[in-house]
């Protein structure tokens, strides 16, 4: 049998590999991001064409202060977060969603303050926080909380895959 493969049975690796991998390495950096009064329209814009979900909002010192994710702009169109594809679909139909968001600018939808991880955090640190806040990206923050990066699931998994091969 395989050595690693004796130790993903034996959960080594699950415990072991999260520990050793640190946020700054696994991260995007450079990521995008916008101010708070930037007009909704704009940053729907930026997501689709980037093909991204959700989108650090920051401050003119680039800290961050929010996040504005896709769920949020839907919110304007009384689709809320925990809203299935059905009940969107519903929605498009004619029948009425309750607690909609309304704005023209992100500071009036974005979810704030902003769920943040520091560069030298290991990955097993991000997914907790994840995995309990149920969300799927975190900006990564200096020591003064200026943006660096980001990290999403996606890059966790490939880090994780990475490690195993």
């Amino acid at each position: 049998m395989d050595t690693k493969q004796s130790n993903i049975a034996g959960g080594y690796l699950r415990s072991s590999v999260g520990n050793e991998i640190l946020v700054q390495d696994v991260m995007t950096k450079n990521a995008l991001s916008v101010l708070k009064f930037e007009n909704l329209m704009h940053v729907a814009g930026i997501l689709s064409k980037n093909n991204i979900s959700g989108l650090p909002v920051v401050d003119k010192q680039k800290k961050v202060i929010g996040i504005i994710t896709q769920a949020d702009i839907l919110s304007m169109v009384g689709v809320r977060k925990e809203h299935t594809f059905k009940d969107l679909l519903k929605h498009m139909l004619g029948e009425p969603l309750p607690e909609r968001k309304t704005g023209d600018i992100v500071a009036d939808i974005m979810a704030s303050p902003a769920i943040t991880i520091k560069t030298r955090a290991n990955i097993a640190e991000a997914v907790q926080i994840m995995d309990e806040k149920r969300i799927r990206r975190l900006p990564v923050v200096d020591d003064g909380n200026r943006l660096v990066g980001i990290i999403s699931r996606a890059d966790i998994l490939k880090a994780v895959l990475r490690n195993l091969k």
